[in-house]
Parts: C-alpha cells; structure tokens; sequence
C-alpha cells in the first residue's frame, strides 16, 4: 500500500542494534550545474502496490524534472505541463512516491482545467536520492520549499499545494513556516502525532528504541520493510500540530478534506485541524476510507473547485 500511514501490512517488527546516519552538508539548491526544469518524457515502472491512471486515459505525458534539495540530493518529479502561468505542487504519503494513484488522478484533474501540476518524490522515496526516514517531516519542508523556489526562479506562481496524509502533514508545517503559498490542501493529514505508534511497534515502543537504537518493521513474510530509529520516533513524537496550525497566515486559504470511514487516521484529526487553521474549511466524504479507493470521484472536484474558486487570487 502507499501514501498512506501503514496499515495492516505490518504485522510484526523486532529490535536490533543501532547504527548511525551521516547528516549530508548543507548545498544551495540554486547551486551552479542544476539541471533545466524540464527533461525528458519518462516514468519508472510502478511499486508494488502502487496504482495509477496511465497518461494515455486522462491526458498528455507528463514531463521528468530533477530539482536538487538543500542537501545536494536530487529530487525527481513529473510536470504536467499546460503552459499556465500558475503551478500546483503535490505532496505523496508515507512509502507514498509520485506514482501514486491519487496524485496521479489529480494532476490531470488539473491539468485538464488548464493549471500545471507537479509531483514529487521526497527525497529517500521512489526516485529521488537520499535515505528514507519514517519521520523527515523537517527534511520534506526543505525539499518541498526548494520545489516551490525553483519553480518561482523559473517565473512560475505556485498558487497551491497539495498533500495526502504524511504529505497533508508537510503541507500545513510549510504553510506554517513559509508564508508564500496562498493555498494549502490537506488530505486526511494527521493531527495528533502519538496515536497509531503502539499499533505499528508495540506498547513498549519507547524502551525498545532507547535500548536498541532502532526497530525493523516486518512484513507478515520476514521482509524488512522499513527501520525506524530513535531519532526520527522522537521527531514524529515532538512534531506538533496543534503548534503549527494557527501559525498559518490568515490569508492562506486551507482545505482539510477526510474520510470519515478512514481507518488510518480518523475523521477526529479532521475536526481538530479545523478549530486551529485560521482561514480554514472542513470537507468530510461520508464512507471514504484513508485511501479514497472508492470516493475518488468525490474527492478530486472537491479539490479542484477550492483550487479553482481561490487561485484568482494570486493571478
């Protein structure tokens, strides 16, 4: 499953020993040898689990771009290119890559209302360079602003971003900290930090980590999925929401929209976003699940009508 906060794939995780990770240095993403916006016409083949509409169904074949983070780390996302001025960025979940599903279906919701859309890879995800980290909620700020200022240093307006669950995360703790996007949608964010940890790597989570440094998330076959180190535990513990929301300037028009059958993160989340964000509105899609695997339908002109009614106002 991807883009979304692991469910029940995850059946059994074990303790071993820690290790360390090298920091890389701090590197201009304006930096000399940054390739061009656009590349070539090209995708990788899909993950496992991964599902998306193929261009030839919704639209014309998005464009490969490489955009380098702040830490020298290539970020690879798709444009889809319709020659507008504006430009809406849009932000994966946990595992997620740019070649989810949801992603996928919207930028061409976009794209076919004539407003250019690019998707991402976080860096340590799908083809972007680096470590995959369970937290990095810091470090996708980071890379989601140097997308934001290559596309601005190109003379581009990004005029809204989106984010399904860990991305619904990213894009209201960028709001937070950068006040330069006058839109924020956050799809099935979550809000309250600590819940859903004891179900993923045990009720005694916090002595194992301390003790061992790290814990290995298994598959119900041995695989090891994903490690989780005390450092990124103790990130995602500290990140807070209900800090961050009312830091979001008043003139940024939020969109929180939810499923209230979501069984990853619940509809409560929701709720709790909207008595925070300052200029905020709440869309709940009666018996969606975490995923919109039966409500996409629902969800993308939700999306498309907020972006559509606001963005005149950065034009």
């Amino acid at each position: 499953m991807v883009g979304a906060e692991i469910k029940n794939m995850f059946m059994s995780s074990t303790t071993h020993c820690a290790s360390a990770t090298k920091t890389p240095p701090n590197q201009s993403s304006s930096s000399p040898g940054q390739p061009p916006l656009t590349l070539t016409s090209s995708t990788r083949p899909m993950a496992a689990g991964e599902s998306t509409t193929t261009s030839t169904n919704l639209g014309t074949k998005p464009k490969k771009i490489i955009i380098q983070n702040n830490y020298g780390e290539k970020l690879v996302g798709l444009l889809h290119e319709t020659g507008s001025k504006e430009i809406v960025i849009l932000c994966h979940g946990l595992q997620g890559t740019k070649e989810y599903s949801m992603m996928a279906e919207l930028s061409f919701a976009l794209e076919k209302q004539g407003i250019s859309a690019f998707r991402f890879d976080f860096s340590g995800n799908g083809e972007s360079e680096g470590s995959f980290g369970f937290a990095n909620y810091r470090k996708e700020v980071d890379d989601l602003h140097a997308v934001i200022q290559r596309f601005t240093a190109a003379n581009r307006v990004v005029s809204a971003i989106i984010g399904h669950s860990k991305g619904g995360n990213a894009v209201v703790l960028y709001a937070s900290l950068h006040h330069d996007i006058p839109i924020v949608v956050n799809v099935s964010g979550r809000y309250k930090m600590d819940r859903g940890i004891e179900k993923l790597l045990g009720n005694d989570y916090l002595e194992r980590v301390k003790k061992d440094g790290f814990i290995d998330i298994k598959s119900q076959a041995g695989k090891v999925l994903f490690r989780v180190t005390e450092e990124s535990l103790m990130e995602r513990l500290n990140t807070d929401m209900h800090e961050a929301g009312p830091k979001v300037d008043r003139d940024c028009k939020v969109l929180t929209v939810h499923g209230s059958a979501d069984e990853v993160i619940p509809v409560e989340d929701a709720l709790a976003f909207a008595k925070i964000i300052p200029n905020h509105e709440l869309r709940i899609i009666e018996g969606a699940n975490h995923d919109y695997s039966d409500h996409r339908d629902e969800l993308v002109p939700i999306v498309l009508d907020f972006i559509k009614a606001n963005v005149h106002r950065v034009l």
